[in-house]
């Protein structure tokens, strides 16, 4: 049962009770209570105050109660009525649904006509369909009808991709599965495609979900396969169609899917009859006569979007009066006989009749509608620079009453065949630069705090602007601008898209710029932000190579500024870009288990930072050559390098209480715990783990975990050991940590050995030895090898 059937029946027992249907937010509480939702989600979907949706809620469910002859709550709405329906009414569900459509769909007048289509895309799924494309020509409303069908059933979680209305834009699928699974399943992505595609199988195998996958033709090339930079969009595809997940897909596109190896549905939409038009026109109280109705709609073909611009022509132009419009346009009616040609000639009468309106109509070609589908007001009002304040909401009533501009809850966008002509517009003239640097600034402006994932995306938007218009400095700029975030960090927008684990943006976008920008100063950072991507992934020697980079520009411009003291700024940003960087591969040599080349550049960064202003690299650089000394078993240097830190640790007066240092926290219970400093490490560990769970620090947590993991195993303690071993594994499995990872199976290895399960030990270290030669790392693999000659008597 769904729930336009529960909403059907609602109706008609108010109806019979009160004399009146329920409205619309009757609808919406009922529509949201069915799928879950919390009165809270309910208000803010239907834009009302929390308070007013339960008082209305409240006096739904006496209604109710009073109508069943027993008491009906939020809590049970669902569980009576299909109790109700099948025990007392022994009608079919869809009979009563069927029979009361026009009330229950009243609220939304865009919709009309598209019975028979439900009927068929039902058809195909209780056949077993999980994929259909929708297909069709512009404006027949395939993306309306794929909307309406997921929004209707009875899904946990519709998630919604929207891909570029151009082939250059198209987003990465290894980006958007990731969002899906932060954003939506609270869960994090691997940090390798096949990885993350296995956790989203997971979820839709577990879990009722709707898929809409809007727009699909840009990504197929003539012959209707996926081109070749997105490719990989098939294996997303295979997982989509696989007979055994719960979730239903539904594609729109205007071409066919040709991908032998994807077992998709097509279902050609057919175009609207007279009859849903002549509804359409009612729902506005326009009346027109039945011959000019027939005329036009033979010369439009039933499109839907035709339906809608000549509605808003004859209300906006024409005072609702369609014999006025007629008689104007009866003679040329079949002049312009396809949508792309009647948006034409309505953009050629706004610029007769509007300029205002027409300028910005033009100018919102500039935005993507695509990771962010739809612009808030001042979104569009930047793009009106040139127009006296007071005209500028003028202009988008314009568009609106015109149904030229697409609107909800003050969010707008422009249908694909309408963005497609203001676009050719746009880039034809004089605006184009200029609509683009708005929007960017727009974006940039609107966007002071990042918060969530959804700040941060809104953020990155002002970047594919500068992009546009080959303003390579200013996006590179997009991707270093820091504000304040959840963390109470100031970090740029790429290293916070990190670590929100959203890796495949910042990844994607630096190395679309890398080559094209000029700056040393941007080129220096974006190769220091990309030098921590590709550690992050598992490519060490990509991560080193971009410090080097980075180092290189920073050496370079240093030795230029000492001949220019009074730029006092400069010299410092640049100094402290070579010693983060110096840091970062001392870092990444540890992981690679080359520990005299890391405690060489530790030992370099102290001699250039301590006792300067830039003291705080010095202190992160002692922490690290203490690990790497302790592992050396150099432990007097270790000592002498730790103890100074951790008292200041314990006093606050370094590392503070926000937790941004939690990182170099837990390398300090490391370097304790090979000490036999096991107190001090726990403690260091502990506080490692409370700092990362306030900021959702997955890798500190997974190291710290498993660091308390192997204090355990020392006092042989063997449950707390492993089951901290399981929990660490579990967590950097999740983010692909592949070295931490391998790190965590060798670790654990250690434990059932010294428990005397051989078999297994032998089983973890393999583990640990393949993943270290996974990310090039001999040494680490040599140290596994040697153990297991040592302590099994075997060569893996």
């Amino acid at each position: 049962m769904d729930a336009d059937a529960a909403l059907a029946f609602a109706d008609a027992l108010i109806f019979a009770r009160t004399g009146e249907h329920l409205n619309d937010l009757q609808q919406a509480i009922l529509r949201d209570v069915w799928h879950g939702r919390k009165y809270l989600e309910i208000a803010e979907h239907y834009g009302c105050t929390e308070g007013h949706a339960k008082d209305v809620g409240s006096q739904l469910w006496k209604q109710l109660s009073d109508g069943l002859g027993e008491r009906v709550s939020k809590s049970n709405f669902r569980a009576t009525v299909e109790r109700q329906l099948q025990a007392e009414l022994n009608v079919p569900v869809a009979a009563i649904a069927s029979s009361l459509e026009p009330h229950v769909t009243s609220n939304n007048p865009n919709f009309v006509g598209r019975k028979d289509a439900i009927a068929h895309l039902n058809t195909l799924i209780n056949r077993g369909a999980k994929a259909i494309v929708i297909q069709g020509e512009g404006g027949l409303g395939k993306t309306t009808l794929a909307q309406h069908y997921l929004k209707t059933q009875a899904f946990e979680v519709v998630l919604e991709l929207l891909m570029a209305k151009e082939s250059q834009n198209i987003v990465s699928v290894e980006q958007v599965v990731e969002e899906w699974l932060k954003q939506d399943f609270n869960e994090e992505p691997g940090r390798e495609f096949g990885v993350t595609l296995g956790r989203l199988k997971r979820q839709l195998h577990r879990r009722r979900v709707g898929i809409l996958i809007d727009n699909l033709e840009p990504a197929l090339d003539k012959q209707g396969k996926l081109i070749d930079p997105h490719r990989n969009y098939v294996e997303l595809f295979r997982i989509l169609a696989d007979a055994r997940v719960q979730s239903i897909t539904l594609m729109t596109s205007r071409d066919r899917l040709c991908e032998s190896s994807v077992n998709v549905e097509h279902y050609r939409l057919p175009r609207l009859d007279r009859q849903a038009w002549q509804q359409f026109f009612s729902s506005r109280t326009l009346q027109p006569d039945a011959t000019m109705l027939a005329a036009m709609h033979r010369a439009y073909g039933g499109n839907a979007k035709a339906m809608g611009i000549l509605c808003g022509l004859i209300r906006e132009d024409f005072a609702g009066d369609p014999a006025a419009y007629w008689q104007e346009n009866s003679n040329d009616l079949f002049a312009t006989t396809d949508l792309k040609n009647l948006v034409a000639s309505q953009f050629d009468r706004l610029q007769r009749l509007d300029t205002e309106a027409y300028l910005l109509l033009c100018r919102l070609g500039c935005h993507r509608y695509q990771d962010v589908p739809a612009v808030p007001t001042q979104g569009l009002l930047c793009l009106l620079w040139d127009v006296e304040v007071p005209h500028r909401r003028q202009a988008i009533q314009s568009l609106r009453n015109r149904s030229l501009l697409e609107c909800h809850k003050g969010e707008y966008w422009l249908h694909p065949v309408l963005r497609e002509e203001a676009v050719a517009r746009l880039r034809n003239s004089e605006d184009w630069e200029a609509a683009h640097r708005n929007a960017a600034e727009f974006w940039t402006k609107s966007i002071t705090k990042i918060e969530t994932t959804w700040d941060a995306i809104q953020a990155l938007e002002a970047y594919y602007h500068y992009v546009e218009i080959n303003a390579f400095e200013e996006a590179g700029a997009v991707i270093l601008n820091s504000r304040d975030n959840q963390w109470k960090q100031f970090l740029t927008l790429g290293s916070t898209l990190y670590r929100m684990g959203l890796l495949q943006p910042p990844m994607t976008a630096v190395n679309q710029i890398i080559d094209r920008v000029q700056s040393d100063r941007n080129l220096a950072e974006l190769n220091n932000i990309l030098g921590d991507l590709y550690w992050i992934t598992g490519k060490i020697q990509s991560a080193i190579e971009c410090q080097e980079k980075t180092i290189e520009i920073a050496t370079k411009k240093l030795r230029s500024l000492q001949q220019n003291p009074d730029n006092k700024h400069s010299f410092y940003y640049f100094r402290m870009l070579k010693l983060d960087s110096l840091l970062s591969i001392g870092l990444y040599k540890i992981d690679l288990w080359e520990l005299e080349a890391a405690a060489t550049l530790f030992q370099e960064i102290i001699a250039l930072a301590k006792n300067t202003e830039h003291y705080r690299w010095a202190e992160k650089a002692s922490v690290c050559l203490a690990l790497a000394h302790s592992h050396l078993g150099f432990e007097a240097e270790a000592y002498a390098a730790a103890d100074h830190v951790y008292q200041s640790i314990l006093t606050e007066k370094l590392f503070e209480h926000t937790g941004r240092f939690a990182y170099f926290i837990q390398i300090l219970g490391q370097v304790y715990k090979n000490l036999g400093e096991p107190e001090k490490a726990f403690n260091m560990y502990c506080r490692a783990i409370s700092f990362a769970e306030a900021s959702h620090y997955l890798q500190v947590k997974a190291k710290a975990l498993n660091g308390l993991a192997e204090l355990y195993r020392d006092q042989t303690n063997f449950q707390h050991a492993l089951s901290h071993h399981l929990d660490a594994i579990e967590l950097l499995d999740r983010i692909g940590a592949r070295c931490d990872l391998a790190e965590a199976y060798f670790q654990l290895s250690l434990t059932h050995d010294s428990m005397g399960e051989i078999a297994l030990s032998q089983e973890y270290l393999e583990q640990a030895m393949q993943l270290f030669a996974d990310i090039e790392a001999p040494k680490q693999v040599e140290k596994v090898r040697q153990h297991a000659i040592v302590r099994h008597s075997v060569v893996p």
